[in-house]
């Protein structure tokens, strides 16, 4: 789907027109500049790669800088692939938070927050403080049994266990878009989305 790179801002709340105040998260989006077309004939498919928040020459290895080069020498820390634009862009066109003007509803792609090493209670929402039984004895946030025995002798992959949490791609879907404010190339939308402050987002129709 087409959309922008932002960085999330952080949180506040308006007032709807029925009254009823209304929590949304403020994104930065854009301007994004276009530092890659690729077609079907070429590259096997259509899609525009974007370039987003300017950095300096020291912070680039020289393929990004090379690569960036063509687009007019506009060096950009963050860059994304999205397919399905309408219209012709060319290499160094900038796309603003215009581009969601008139849409109602989005999906934000964000890293969620990391959590670090986290027992079952807290990863999985494991009882806990509860039954003594299959293999739990006196250990209250323990696991308890695993399945290992006699057959299978193993232990299934995906079994639910203690490890890291969070860190990790999350899309959410179909987030209504509550305001746009275009001089500050800020769009606000209802809910909260994946990500501390000043995380990179994409931002798709």
């Amino acid at each position: 789907m087409p959309g922008l790179i932002g960085k999330k801002i952080g949180m506040t709340s308006v007032f709807s027109a029925d009254g009823k105040n209304v929590p949304c998260t403020v994104i930065e989006v854009g301007p994004c500049v276009v530092t890659q077309v690729k077609t079907v004939e070429n590259d096997g498919y259509a899609a525009l790669q974007l370039g987003f928040e300017d950095t300096k020459e020291k912070h680039l290895s020289k393929p990004e800088l090379g690569h960036l080069q063509k687009a007019g020498g506009q060096l950009k820390r963050h860059l994304a692939e999205f397919k399905g634009f309408e219209g012709e862009y060319a290499l160094g066109d900038t796309i603003t938070v215009d581009f969601f003007d008139g849409v109602e509803f989005v999906d934000v792609v964000g890293t969620s927050k990391g959590k670090g090493f986290q027992g079952v209670v807290k990863r999985h929402g494991f009882g806990g403080v509860g039954q003594s039984t299959h293999g739990q004895h006196n250990r209250l946030r323990a696991p308890g049994s695993v399945g290992a025995c006699s057959y299978p002798a193993k232990v299934f992959k995906g079994t639910r266990m203690a490890g890291q949490m969070g860190n990790e791609r999350v899309t959410v879907q179909n987030l209504q878009v509550v305001k746009i404010i275009p001089e500050y190339n800020i769009i606000m939308i209802k809910g909260s989305i994946p990500g501390s402050k000043g995380s990179i987002v994409l931002i798709e129709k």
